[in-house]
């Protein structure tokens, strides 16, 4: 079985640390265990481009045992687990091509491997395997009867793609279910984002301007958990309506640029590039720390941070410092990649529980219903959602109630009024 991780012997300790993400994962506890038995994936080639975690791990056991054959590369070059990967490899028998801090052209190298099964269905995080499939291997999607994607920018991604007409199969946009967006995107990234600038820097929130570029689910959970540890938030956007509710929310809204001469710490969850351009960097203050939780660092010009700078140095692990040439330093996290999995751990395991769940059981749903569906993204289906949602609570010991007979109807009817 060939593989590319940086050391197997690593393997033991990343055993346990999926064991321990498993204890928090109940939702696909279950479906791995229905999938064990009913393998709806039978005769399946799974190829996964995702964040080699504790918790994709999981996922990766739980589409193995529903019968698919599955191969794993990372979704960006910081986010690697190596002890994770060493343990899917020696555990649990998944041919895995990850290394954390791989160069671009290794983390390439590695989709093109995971790409050499062959695969009838792919799980994207950023649609980087969609589109060298589409770019570069073409020969392989006669094999394809679908595929999944989990975050914002792979379906902004994929959405163009169908809109061109240039999408040659099915995609199921994971990210868009309400079990997924609402809890990951909100209390995931919210709280693996400040993890991530604490590992970091050890840098006190409270009291700090803390400028949060775009109030999407990502950024409102970012500026929520910055707000609650002190910070004086600033939220930037472009767009009216999310501007208008962040004011609502209690936070300063201003433009980038003027939120660039008083910020303390930066952090860009726009899914767009050149959030922080040059004019931005240049107007920030002396010792400011600027971090990126978008799924591609390109939010961040950092070509121009260098043609600003006089020199740079690593001072701390996931810390550049930029001297610009006016003296004034400039500190840059995780290289701009995403900092809550590049200083961090990314997500906690209760919410890619869900977000997990989402993707196994999209899967199925695609083998299951491929021959059906044109070459279009598709809404995780609403049943999926409610399904998950139902099991979630279950497995927190909550109970809710049920509407009564009379009130579906009165739910379904025009004719009751005042």
């Amino acid at each position: 079985m060939k593989s590319d991780i940086k050391d197997i012997k690593l393997a033991a300790k990343g055993r346990l640390r999926i064991e321990w993400a498993a204890r928090d994962m109940p939702v696909l506890k279950g479906i791995r265990e229905r999938f064990a038995k009913e393998k709806p994936l039978k005769g399946m080639r799974l190829a996964a481009c995702l964040h080699v975690t504790t918790e994709t791990a999981n996922l990766m056991d739980t589409l193995k045992e529903g019968g698919a054959q599955v191969h794993l590369c990372a979704s960006n070059p910081l986010s690697t687990q190596d002890d994770v990967a060493a343990s899917l490899v020696k555990h649990f028998g998944i041919p895995t091509f990850a290394i954390k801090g791989e160069d671009h052209k290794t983390y390439y190298r590695h989709i093109g491997q995971c790409l050499s099964l062959r695969p009838n269905i792919t799980m994207d995080d950023g649609a980087d395997l969609v589109s060298t499939l589409h770019k570069e291997r073409q020969d392989l999607i006669g094999n394809l009867v679908g595929g999944t994607e989990e975050t914002t920018t792979g379906v902004i991604r994929l959405k163009a793609m169908a809109q061109e007409g240039v999408l040659r199969y099915p995609i199921v946009a994971v990210n868009d279910a309400y079990t997924k967006y609402l809890f990951d995107n909100r209390y995931g990234t919210g709280q693996s984002t400040i993890d991530g600038l604490l590992r970091a820097t050890n840098r006190l929130i409270a009291g700090s301007v803390l400028v949060v570029s775009g109030y999407g689910w990502c950024g409102k959970g970012v500026s929520m958990r910055a707000k609650g540890m002190g910070a004086r938030v600033v939220v930037t956007e472009v767009d009216p309506l999310r501007a208008l509710e962040a004011v609502l929310d209690g936070f300063m809204v201003m433009p980038l640029i003027e939120a660039a001469g008083i910020g303390d710490i930066f952090v860009t969850v726009t899914g767009d590039a050149g959030v922080v351009s040059q004019k931005v960097f240049a107007k920030m203050k002396d010792g400011a720390i600027v971090a990126n939780a978008g799924h591609f660092n390109v939010e961040l010009d950092i070509p121009a941070l260098k043609k600003l700078s006089k020199s740079t140095r690593k001072i701390r692990e996931f810390v550049d410092e930029y001297t610009l040439k006016n003296g004034k330093r400039i500190y840059l996290l995780g290289e701009g990649r995403l900092i809550n999995l590049a200083a961090a751990e990314g997500h906690p395991s209760q919410v890619m529980d869900m977000s997990f769940a989402n993707q196994a059981l999209s899967a199925e749903f695609m083998a299951r219903n491929y021959k059906k569906l044109e070459n279009k993204v598709y809404p995780v289906p609403r049943e999926i959602d409610e399904k998950i949602a139902a099991l979630k609570l279950a497995g927190m010991g909550i109970k809710i109630d049920r509407l009564t007979p009379e009130q579906r109807r009165y739910l379904k009817s025009w004719e009751t009024g005042t």
